[in-house]
């Protein structure tokens, strides 16, 4: 398949510097490049044309409508049957990219994957951002094989297997682009966090399938953008949350699950006010009234989704990890 990997970029030439080299060296045989820049301010631009005019094709978005739409923006003038979506901060070595091209050949039915995803701080382990595909909860939550909230596991090979997931991570997401636009793209009401898991969901609600690559892995360096200690992520977490929950929660049962959702937030932010966090509180209390105000038009894209499916596998990984103290994902099984 003829692949694109698609780098977006906002005021991140120190990331460009520092990772685009090896994603450059290690798949240019197999890939186009791309940087899409997101109406940045800084030298990105400059240091990709002087630095790679030849392997990196710079597109230029006109404002900076965060990582849905600026995808949805650059992927409109890339030509490929395979979009990668890759974060600035991820390192690849070389043989990464060939698994996960083969893949596709494997089956017509996958249409999305992700490599296994390490910490680049401390390569030995997962990263939180995807470690070896995500699931969702019943209220939303999201967990990984590798990775249970703040918990990441180390690699000792447990997890090299091929397997489906519920979504892969867009640190690293390969994507066919056919069924990228067949669901409409990612959802720019997002803007950014968790809007992954949102495309996944209408993804496999079409019929495809969502893998996880065990041999092929990449590094990420992860908070690059927006650190986990920044309110404003907690903001996008909670909220958009709630958004794919209203979106593609399966059955006429949905409400309650978000009423029971809206409780554990609550929850959460006593937490951080306990903790001495309360931007953190005043968060989650702005992603309510943001969700509460988007919530007639989140019942309007319901009803033009395919039919929802339950895939949960777990009930509550709340209720798993901090009460029945199962810290991993093969505790889960």
């Amino acid at each position: 398949m003829k692949t694109a990997i698609v780098i977006l970029n906002w005021n991140g030439r120190a990331l460009l510097e520092r990772f685009l080299g090896s994603v450059v060296q290690h798949s240019a045989h197999l890939a186009t490049i791309y940087v899409a820049d997101n109406a940045s301010t800084d030298t990105s631009i400059a240091y990709c044309e002087e630095y790679f005019p030849e392997e990196v094709i710079v597109i230029k978005n006109t404002k900076n409508g965060g990582y849905a739409k600026g995808y949805n923006d650059a992927l409109r003038h890339v030509d490929a049957d395979l979009y990668v979506l890759m974060n600035s901060d991820v390192m690849v070595k070389e043989g990464w990219l060939e698994p996960m091209l083969a893949i596709f050949e494997t089956s017509s039915e996958i249409a999305v994957a992700q490599p296994k995803i390490k910490d680049l701080k401390r390569p030995t382990h997962f990263e939180y951002a995807g470690a070896a595909g995500g699931y969702i909860d019943a209220l939303g939550y999201p967990y990984c094989r590798g990775r249970i909230f703040n918990t990441c596991e180390e690699d000792t090979g447990q997890y090299n297997d091929t397997v489906d997931v519920q979504w892969a991570s867009g640190a690293c997401l390969f994507i066919k682009a056919a069924q990228y636009w067949e669901v409409g793209g990612l959802d720019e009401d997002f803007f950014a966090h968790q809007e992954e898991i949102d495309l996944c969901w209408r993804v496999k609600n079409k019929g495809y399938r969502v893998v996880a690559v065990g041999d092929s892995e990449v590094f990420h360096l992860g908070g690059a953008t927006l650190a986990t200690s920044n309110p404003v992520k907690t903001f996008y977490n909670f909220r958009n949350t709630l958004f794919a929950l209203v979106k593609n929660s399966p059955g006429s049962k949905f409400i309650l699950y978000i009423l029971f959702r809206l409780i554990l937030d609550g929850i959460a932010g006593v937490k951080f006010l306990l903790e001495g966090k309360p931007k953190h509180v005043w968060a989650i209390l702005q992603a309510h009234i943001s969700f509460y105000s988007h919530f007639p038009s989140l019942l309007e894209k319901r009803k033009t989704l395919p039919q929802r499916k339950d895939y949960y596998t777990i009930g509550s990984i709340v209720f798993q990890y901090f009460v029945k103290n199962k810290k991993s994902y093969r505790d889960l099984l």
